[in-house]
């Protein structure tokens, strides 16, 4: 598991969210060429894992997670931007198989025109959680 996966479920677990951006519009990886739009692509930007001494437990992760909204107007991607933050900023507790998950917001990107005219923007996750060593 990866924060990519904690966020995609968060993400797909909020009705308002999916309302405006279809379940299967929301990927991890990357958006196939004819994607329709609204779309959500979700990346892993870093990670950071603690060292362990000794084998076995549990792992604390630290990953960077982009959301990264594609719209065909501009009101879309603001409204999917303000919804997947609700989706994920200040969850915390057990998601996508892995335990003390804690999200915080860590970051905006500019506004910009993506692939054929789309407008795009990316919110930054900071995911933290343990995992199986």
């Amino acid at each position: 598991m990866t924060g990519v996966d904690i966020i995609g479920e968060l993400l797909l677990a909020h009705a308002p969210l999916t309302e405006l951006v279809a379940a299967e519009q929301i990927k991890a990886g990357a958006l196939p060429e004819q994607v329709v739009l609204p779309a959500l692509l979700v990346r892993l930007v870093s990670c950071v894992e603690q060292q362990m001494l000794k084998r076995g437990g549990t792992v604390r992760t630290i990953d960077r997670i982009s959301v990264t909204v594609r719209a065909d107007t501009y009101e879309q991607q603001r409204a999917a931007i303000k919804r997947a933050v609700r989706a994920c900023a200040g969850r915390t507790g057990s998601y996508a198989g892995a335990t003390n998950v804690s999200v915080l917001t860590a970051g905006r990107g500019p506004d910009a025109r993506g692939p054929g005219n789309t407008f795009e923007q990316t919110q930054d996750f900071r995911v933290s959680f343990d995992a199986p060593a």
